[in-house]
């Protein structure tokens, strides 16, 4: 524990770790350690480039709140959030949805909804139906699963962005004794993260744009299968392929069919153009 130098005193921080008995603690601490200390010794940051590190996440907490999350914003503008998924949640298995990432904007508890009804409450936008069955790995179907659904409006804007009243865009559903969910709710467009925050300003000092493609997101619970956390995303959006939050895949990429007006698929007479989608999820055996 003296004369530590850039050499040993990696070796001298592990060991002080040596006496914790949970061994998955003691091997992710080590772990950390051991790569941190490598990364300084490779960039060789200068004190001052330290301290700028330091206050760069002491901002990123201080932007944290229960309507926002900037820590969660930093994960995914890295990378670090889908990695994360991609180690947990890997399946050969085409029957099973794939996932992606939260998204700071996740609110616990949503409002309940019944089948076929609007979430629209207190914005407008281009009418938008969207309906499908939730299954196992063998299509069969599934009931009553919770199924938390969460969008931004037709702006880019997530209700928790707006001084609206009432949650807007964001309700739960279950699934029927089919494994069918239906809603109406609006057409999301692309829009950008949050931008005002130390986060943005990374993406604007590396050049980087801050654009998600539009997407509605879902996450599906039921006991007996992994929580499924995804998003189904539209195609020919033009930030497919530059996602901010690296969180596009082929399969969660849908057409969100044009209609002209006339009857609905659940019956509801349209006096105007809208949108469309039908998507069927696959859920994992736990």
């Amino acid at each position: 524990m003296r004369n530590l130098n850039a050499e040993n005193i990696t070796d001298a921080v592990i060991e002080q770790f040596s006496g914790c008995k949970d061994e998955r603690l003691k091997s992710v601490l080590n772990s950390l350690v051991s790569h941190l200390h490598a990364f300084l010794r490779d960039v060789e940051p200068t004190e001052q480039e330290w301290t700028d590190a330091i206050d760069f996440l002491t901002r990123t907490g201080q932007m944290c709140d229960d309507k926002r999350q900037e820590f969660i914003l930093l994960s995914d503008t890295l990378g670090v959030t889908m990695l994360v998924d991609a180690i947990n949640h890997q399946t050969s298995n085409p029957q099973i949805t794939e996932s992606t990432v939260l998204g700071p904007f996740y609110v616990a508890d949503p409002p309940e909804a019944g089948q076929g009804d609007a979430i629209d409450w207190g914005v407008e936008g281009e009418p938008f139906f969207v309906e499908g069955r939730v299954l196992d790995d063998q299509n069969k179907p599934l009931a009553n699963v919770v199924m938390d659904v969460w969008q931004s409006d037709s702006e880019g804007f997530y209700d928790v962005q707006k001084e609206l009243d009432s949650a807007s865009l964001r309700a739960r559903f279950k699934t029927d004794e089919q494994g069918r969910f239906a809603f109406w709710t609006v057409t999301p467009s692309p829009y950008p993260i949050p931008t005002d925050g130390p986060v943005g300003k990374m993406l604007e000092l590396t050049g980087r744009h801050p654009y998600r493609p539009a997407h509605v997101h879902f996450m599906l619970i039921t006991e007996g299968y992994e929580t499924l956390v995804t998003q189904i995303f539209a195609e020919h959006d033009p930030y497919l392929d530059s996602d901010a939050v690296f969180g596009v895949k082929d399969s969660l990429v849908r057409d969100y069919q044009l209609r002209t007006p006339g009857k609905a698929p659940d019956g509801r007479d349209m006096q105007t153009p809208y949108r469309y989608l039908k998507y069927d999820f696959g859920l994992k055996a736990s």
